[in-house]
């Protein structure tokens, strides 16, 4: 069967009859769905005070050995709402959250959710300017710290200037001691009342619930958006209609919470059954099932790189010996797709399409391998000159043009009242990123940035990003913001960014074009070593190509066309190629061994 496949109405009703007996959940998800309307007073805290009442002593949430109940849960987040609310906290402010994955992460975002307060879940990998950049950008009231990501708060600078900014501290597993200035968060919600707090009922469904970061082409994050609205649209149309998880299921987590993934997708669904979130600190591809056996779980979010490699670990014997039965995630590649789910007995893969900022989800709703799913939502896959970076306009009104079923285009979404664009902080942002008068005048779309493939019947398939930013291990990195840390280093004087395919890999691994300075000197292991004190780990560039000068348009904009194109072949390339395949050692020359090597999947990138 072919990786591009159609999706046919075989397919639909296939899925469709194995979804009958969950006929009760698949109701209520298009209950709520219908239902919940933008101003209503429904919020993720209302739905958790629920749960609390109904099912008090089910598990809620479990954390290397230790299990939380719903009402253990509630009560530990009115606690800290409560505390909050002592310190001035108020609907309206926004409270950043740096920490890694840990129960104390998704308390603190449910207490701030209770007092109508916006949680700002700030991305623990990022350092300097970039985290500082991120910081200013939702201009927090008031910013949860916990020890681990103390030395990554440093490094930007806040620390000696947020005299306007309440400090909260969480010592971490060692219980240390807050720092100076700083409100040990514990030990003040240890005295406060566990009562429901009487604002969680006044939060309506259009306020804002988090802020998640973003990459853009600018090269520096975006905070978009997100809604109560969206998040229970996502809890009725994924965790009831699609997932349809029971209240004894257990869904395991291991992705960081600032991502939507975690927070929106994965806790929606637990909660829209009263099931179990097993959170883990983080992804350890040897140790994974070990994980979801000793947590029991039933179901776990993916991006497609930890699938693959999931699938790259040596067969063992008990690949099978689980007791997953579905899993949903985003980015699982097509060629793939039935060798995992062979391999390890995965009776049902929920793929979806969406964005932090988006308008627009598609899911595999109907069980058909290989797509990215179905919408009822309003959406057009358009006609797209990746040359010019633009869909393509033609005719006397210069109008966009539906590509035909099979083929790919950019995927844009209608903005309409019911399904309006929450957008970013940056209101110059936010209007970057809509299209007006695509078929008539005065129509607006969201343009996604997403080349996808129409593959009929409102199905789609994911096929690559457009523009500067590209994929790779499952994270967004921003070309600009890697050229940005490049220009810091001494000796560097040129640095141009881009994604490079490589074969057995999904998304695409950043490379970078270096022209030295006069004088210097190529120093990989000190080229290393500063690329990864600024960067996060993910937007390190794997490859690097020294030229001697750059290739640039007339408006000085870098030529990245025939970049991309080359790749890192050593012997099409007549420039020196370096990779980083040890961060301790650097980078090292790219022989035509090494490349093969990779080429073959001998290599761990």
């Amino acid at each position: 069967m072919s990786d591009t496949k159609r999706v046919g109405l075989t397919d639909i009703a296939r899925g469709v009859i194995r979804g009958v007996p969950d006929a009760p959940s698949v109701a209520r998800g298009l209950y709520r769905l219908a239902t919940v309307r933008p101003g209503s007073h429904q919020s993720i805290g209302s739905v958790i005070e629920r749960w609390a009442k109904k099912t008090p002593d089910a598990p809620a949430l479990r954390f290397e050995g230790r299990t939380w109940t719903y009402a253990e849960f509630n009560a530990w987040a009115n606690r800290i709402a409560h505390a909050l609310a002592q310190a001035g906290i108020r609907s309206g402010h926004t409270v950043a959250i740096l920490m890694e994955n840990r129960p104390e992460a998704l308390v603190c975002v449910a207490a701030t959710l209770k007092l109508g307060a916006v949680a700002g879940l700030l991305n623990h990998n990022q350092r300097g300017e970039v985290l500082a950049h991120s910081i200013d950008l939702v201009k927090p009231t008031a910013l949860i710290l916990s020890a681990e990501c103390q030395e990554a708060l440093e490094s930007s600078g806040f620390a000696a200037n947020a005299d306007a900014c309440t400090r909260f501290w969480h010592g971490g597993d060692d219980g240390a001691p807050p720092p100076a200035g700083w409100d040990d968060l514990d030990r003040l919600a240890g005295r406060q009342s566990s009562t429901n707090p009487a604002s969680t009922s006044s939060v309506r469904a259009d306020q804002p619930c988090f802020y998640i970061f973003t990459s853009g082409t600018t090269g520096l994050p975006k905070a978009s958006v997100m809604t109560h609205y969206r998040w229970l649209s996502a809890m009725g149309g994924v965790g009831n209609a699609t997932l349809r998880l029971r209240g004894d299921d257990v869904f395991y987590v291991c992705l960081p919470l600032y991502h939507n993934n975690a927070l929106t997708v994965s806790w929606s669904s637990v909660l829209a059954a009263g099931a179990c979130l097993a959170l883990d600190r983080k992804f350890s591809a040897s140790r994974f099932w070990d994980r979801v056996r000793d947590n029991g779980a039933t179901g776990f979010c993916y991006i497609g790189e930890l699938l693959r490699y999931l699938l790259n670990q040596p067969a063992s014997g008990r690949d099978q010996d689980h007791a997953v039965r579905l899993i949903t995630g985003n980015g699982l590649r097509p060629e793939i797709w039935d060798a995992f789910q062979q391999r390890f007995g995965i009776d049902r893969i929920y793929e979806f399409y969406g964005a932090s900022e988006s308008n627009i989800a598609f899911i595999n709703a109907f069980g058909v391998d290989r797509t990215a799913g179905f919408t009822p939502m309003a959406f057009a896959i358009v006609s797209y000159d990746t040359d010019a970076d633009a869909p393509i306009r033609q005719g006397g009104k210069s109008r966009m043009q539906r590509v035909r079923r099979g083929d790919v285009g950019l995927l844009i979404s209608k903005v309409t009242n019911r399904r309006p664009f929450d957008g970013y902080t940056d209101a110059k942002a936010t209007e970057g990123k809509l299209l007006r008068n695509v078929f008539r005048n005065g129509d607006c779309w969201l343009n996604t940035g997403d080349l996808v493939r129409d593959q009929g019947l409102r199905h789609i398939q994911f096929v690559d990003r457009t523009g500067d930013t590209f994929r790779w291990k499952g994270e967004n990195v921003a070309t600009g913001e890697v050229e940005g840390a490049l220009a810091q280093l001494p000796g560097i004087e040129h640095g141009v960014v881009y994604g490079v395919q490589v074969p057995g890999h999904d998304g695409r691994a950043g490379m970078a074009a270096v022209t030295l300075a006069a004088g210097h000197a190529f120093d990989g292991a000190g080229l290393a070593r500063g690329l990864c004190e600024t960067l996060p780990p993910y937007a390190v560039p794997v490859f690097i190509r020294l030229r001697e000068e750059q290739d640039t348009t007339g408006t000085f904009k870098y030529r990245k066309v025939d970049l991309k194109t080359d790749g890192f072949d050593p012997v099409s390339v007549t420039d020196p190629l370096y990779v980083l395949l040890d961060r301790d050692k650097g980078y090292e020359r790219l022989t035509e061994r090494v490349a093969e090597a990779i080429a073959a999947g001998g290599c761990r990138l």
